[in-house]
């Protein structure tokens, strides 16, 4: 099976990009892998440390790579928003395929120390693992190969419903392409997530539209992927043209979250008597599908 960075480098030859969807159960999980083998597209599930904690960090990583390899299927699994090198060792450890260093609040000379030092480790893990299975009779070409991204600029923390932007995001702390280039340069990054109008969370009366034109800047400047983190609420056409522009991933989370829990409520309030869990969860399960099949389908063009 191709790698994820063969996966990534394929969608930006197609002009299409891959989606990521954040999971903190074992049911969400199944909603999303469902939502990609419709479209037979490939899919990566992320987990922030929170939600990590919650689901199991080896848990799901075993869950990800059963499926990957019973059913032959491009499916990858990010350590997402993680704040520290000991917090990303432990992901990739267990065997995670990519994970994200957030050290956008240390001035960008640590921010760099810090995520040079995760793109170190990532490089190590995966040429030891490359040596490992190259003595075995099978290998894996996906496990061997991990990626590590970084964030640079700042688009609030919070993968919820909002009232307004969050607090410090402007268009002063947008990425500039300079800025992205050095920092690529610095440290190796394999992915960069900039900040280019996006935010995490969605604002009730709308999120703001992106800057599409630095989100081209910005690719063709630093010569690494784009990730979009935020996804939740954006325009159809502005994700269309942020794809145009150089991005690779896109991440939904919010959104996915959202429908989950009103799927729920309104079985619980029509079915109020109801205490198995697989009859008053799978609504929120297909709700979820939905959203992510409904994703995938922008998302790839189809």
């Amino acid at each position: 099976m191709k790698t994820l960075r063969e996966y990534i480098k394929e969608a930006g030859e197609k002009g299409v990009a891959i989606g990521h969807f954040n999971i903190s159960n074992i049911e969400a999980l199944h909603g999303i892998y469902n939502a990609a083998k419709r479209l037979n597209v490939p899919v990566i599930i992320g987990v922030s440390e929170g939600e990590e904690e919650f689901i199991g960090r080896d848990e799901v990583a075993v869950l990800v790579k059963m499926i990957r390899e019973r059913d032959n299927y491009p499916i990858f699994l990010n350590a997402d928003h993680h704040y520290s090198f000991e917090s990303v060792k432990r992901a990739l450890d267990a065997g995670y395929d990519s994970a994200i260093i957030d050290a956008v609040k240390l001035p960008l000379q640590e921010n760099i120390e810090l995520t040079k030092k995760c793109v170190d480790y990532a490089k190590e893990l995966s040429e030891k693992r490359s040596r490992v299975s190259k003595d075995t009779t099978r290998h894996d070409s996906a496990e061997s190969d991990i990626l590590i991204e970084a964030e640079l600029g700042f688009i609030g923390q919070s993968s919820k419903l909002l009232d307004a932007i969050p607090e410090g995001v402007s268009e002063a702390t947008m990425t500039k392409p300079e800025d992205a280039k050095y920092f690529v340069e610095q440290t190796g990054i394999n992915l960069l997530a900039p900040s280019v109008g996006n935010i995490h969370g969605m604002v009730k009366g709308g999120n703001p539209r992106l800057d599409i034109e630095r989100i081209k800047e910005i690719s063709e400047a630093c010569g690494a992927p784009l990730v979009l983190h935020g996804g939740s609420g954006i325009a159809d056409v502005d994700f269309t043209n942020a794809i145009k522009a150089g991005i690779s991933i896109i991440h939904i989370n919010t959104e996915i979250r959202v429908a989950y829990k009103e799927a729920l409520e309104k079985f619980l309030k029509e079915n109020p008597n109801e205490v198995a869990p697989y009859k008053f969860l799978k609504g929120g399960v297909d709700a979820m599908e939905k959203v992510v099949y409904n994703r995938l389908k922008l998302f790839n063009n189809l």
